[in-house]
């Protein structure tokens, strides 16, 4: 059987949905799965085993030029791609009109996705041959793993979701695995952000742990406030820019973690490792870190960030190593 996925961003939704990819390779023996995701995200789908090509698109940036030459070539590539062979089903995990309108409905295949009571946007059911009721009050994880085996028609597992990537790195772990920690400092809002006085305030606190602290970052106002972070402190390193893959060999390697709301926050629970996640404005219910050893960490009062102090963090990362 070979099923093709839309699933096209963000980076925590599209590692949301491997562990049902996992479900289903145990449920089906050979089964096999191709994956129409967003361009930046395009490295996640091919650490997962049962994923065999990976479609890459661009919708982020095609619609800044829709109509132009280059974007109209890409379009037609894609589309001669994901219609290069009939599959057995085609599963829209997305729940979105971009996705069910773009890339859904040009597929190949039976369509499934959620009715129009469960979908992100209802309209986008339209698009699909059957429909699956999946049930809000459960985590994101969960939803996908249930639309998974409604769609394919096996029970839905009981134990914990296996996203199934670890073991992609385990045979390349940097030289210095163990020995680290790293701080996940960038975030997209600045609400979720944690003040840099109390990140700093945490890498003192570690001075004598005798763990080095490792900083990645993506864009170059991340860069500098990784500078200013590390500024005095002989055992925090600022890393070079990085590839997807080598933040997630840096994760994998890592003794513990500590984030924000991030995506590379969810790439940390997907590689297993203790993580601590620093929560204010936005809730963690149902979108949160999904995994082993995950921790949140969230203002005893209100949802100010400031309020959750370096010596809370300090205390809980101590317990984890």
């Amino acid at each position: 059987m070979h099923v093709l996925i839309v699933k096209t961003s963000s980076m925590g939704d599209v590692l949301h949905t491997l562990p049902a990819l996992t479900d289903a390779m145990h449920a089906i023996p050979g089964i096999r799965f191709d994956w129409a995701v967003e361009e930046g995200f395009a490295q996640i789908p091919a650490w997962h085993p049962a994923v065999d090509k990976v479609i890459p698109l661009a919708i982020r940036r095609w619609r800044k030029h829709w109509f132009g030459s280059e974007v109209r070539e890409e379009r037609f590539l894609f589309k001669r791609e994901v219609q290069s062979r009939e599959y057995d089903l085609v599963i829209d995990a997305q729940g979105l009109i971009k996705s069910a309108a773009l890339v859904t409905r040009i597929a190949k295949g039976i369509k499934h996705g959620q009715d129009s009571r469960s979908a992100r946007e209802s309209f986008a059911s339209w698009w699909y041959d059957k429909r699956h009721e999946i049930s809000k009050k459960q985590h994101a994880v969960q939803r996908t793993r249930e639309l998974f085996a409604k769609s394919l028609g096996y029970p839905l597992p009981d134990t914990i979701g296996d996203y199934a990537i670890a073991q992609h790195f385990l045979n390349e772990l940097p030289a210095d695995a163990g020995q680290y920690l790293v701080f996940l400092h960038a975030t997209t809002r600045d609400a979720k952000h944690w003040p840099e006085s109390h990140w700093r305030e945490l890498a003192g606190l570690l001075k004598e742990s005798g763990l080095k602290i490792k900083l990645p970052w993506g864009t170059e106002h991340e860069h500098q406030r990784a500078i200013r972070l590390a500024e005095g402190y002989s055992f925090v390193e600022v890393l070079p820019r990085l590839t997807l893959e080598q933040v997630a060999r840096t994760l994998a390697g890592a003794k513990a973690v500590v984030s924000v709301d991030t995506g590379l926050s969810h790439l940390t629970a997907a590689l297993d490792r203790p993580n601590i996640t620093l929560y204010g404005p936005t809730d963690p219910g149902l979108i949160g870190g999904y995994g082993k050893n995950q921790c949140v960490l969230r203002p005893e009062q209100g949802s100010s960030m400031a309020s959750i102090s370096a010596d809370r963090v300090a205390a809980m990362l101590k317990e984890i190593v």
